[in-house]
């Protein structure tokens, strides 16, 4: 059974969360370097017998200052909430990144909010870790001021992989480029969406294949194609196993990008209902077909491979 955790919305935590373990950054897609941190900050708990809160932003920083990335996210702040559940951890600070936070410089940071609101005890960071005003702050500073504001930083080595070091952007490559099996076992778990079922044209019930309509929102976008997955309905405890196209429909002429799910053996109606979609296995890139026919006998030949796939 996962434990409660408190969630604050700012930097105003209870007295028993004060004094604690604090791993501070983004944690986007919660992947294998991330589970690292939170693997080693465990072990302090058990030695330490302290408390492990986390620092979090919303919306992710990057996204914030460029307008131009609508399309970013590995996971939304509802999955990264329930991900970070997993570790053990008694609470997170969920901080709203907008401008005014935005211009607090790095030393006022750490004073005025490290050292006087959360009285952090250790604080675990990775070696890109940046923050303040123009992202002046980062773990050198860190270092030199936890004798004057007594904390103790620990910055492990990143985990690389093949040479690579495993990161939130490496991962976005992966999925850009169809390399649904590397992200999954750098996340080590299956990719996911998470969205609520929207009506479409009803273009896949028209040749006999009705799907669920998600929009992406601000996921990242994964390679345009055909995906085995695995769905799971809100409230439900089944998942349910199903094929999904990502991608803008170019047969139908469609612009914009949107997430179709057509779940096996299913014909309940899911309007408005909130899925989670896990990508299981790529199975081809999109490809605009010359008519309805073509297109009708690709999607059977995709059922029959996606159909096996366990």
């Amino acid at each position: 059974m996962v434990k409660k955790i408190k969630i604050y919305n700012n930097f105003k935590i209870s007295k028993i969360h004060k004094n604690s373990i604090l791993l501070i950054g983004n944690f986007d897609g919660l992947h294998l370097g991330h589970q690292k941190l939170f693997r080693l900050a465990k072990k302090y708990k058990k030695k330490k017998n302290l408390k492990i809160g986390v620092v979090t932003f919303d919306p992710i920083p990057k996204m914030f200052f460029n307008n131009n990335l609508s399309n970013y996210r590995i996971s939304n702040l509802n999955q990264k909430i329930r991900y970070l559940k997993n570790y053990n951890i008694d609470f997170i600070v969920i901080k709203k990144f907008n401008l005014n936070f935005s211009k607090i410089k790095a030393y006022a940071f750490i004073k005025e909010i490290i050292y006087k609101k959360l009285k952090a005890n250790y604080i675990f960071v990775s070696s890109n870790f940046r923050f303040g005003y123009k992202r002046e702050g980062d773990v050198n500073l860190l270092k030199s001021l936890q004798s004057k504001y007594n904390f103790k930083i620990i910055n492990p080595k990143p985990l690389k992989k093949k040479n690579k070091v495993i990161s939130s952007t490496l991962i976005r490559n992966l999925l850009s480029n169809g390399k649904l099996l590397r992200a999954n076992q750098l996340l080590k778990r299956y990719w996911a969406i998470e969205g609520i079922v929207k009506k479409g044209r009803r273009m896949g019930k028209k040749i006999g294949f009705p799907t669920c309509n998600i929009d992406l929102n601000d996921y990242i976008i994964a390679k345009p194609g055909v995906y085995a997955v695995k769905i799971s309905i809100e409230k439900a405890r089944k998942t349910l196993k199903g094929i999904a196209n990502l991608g803008y429909r170019p047969t139908f002429n469609q612009k914009k990008i949107i997430l179709e799910v057509n779940i096996f053996n299913f014909n309940r109606n899911l309007y408005n209902k909130k899925l989670t979609v896990q990508f299981i296995k790529f199975i081809r890139a999109e490809r605009k077909f010359k008519g309805i026919d073509q297109l009708r006998k690709q999607i059977k030949l995709d059922l029959k491979i996606a159909k096996k796939i366990k």
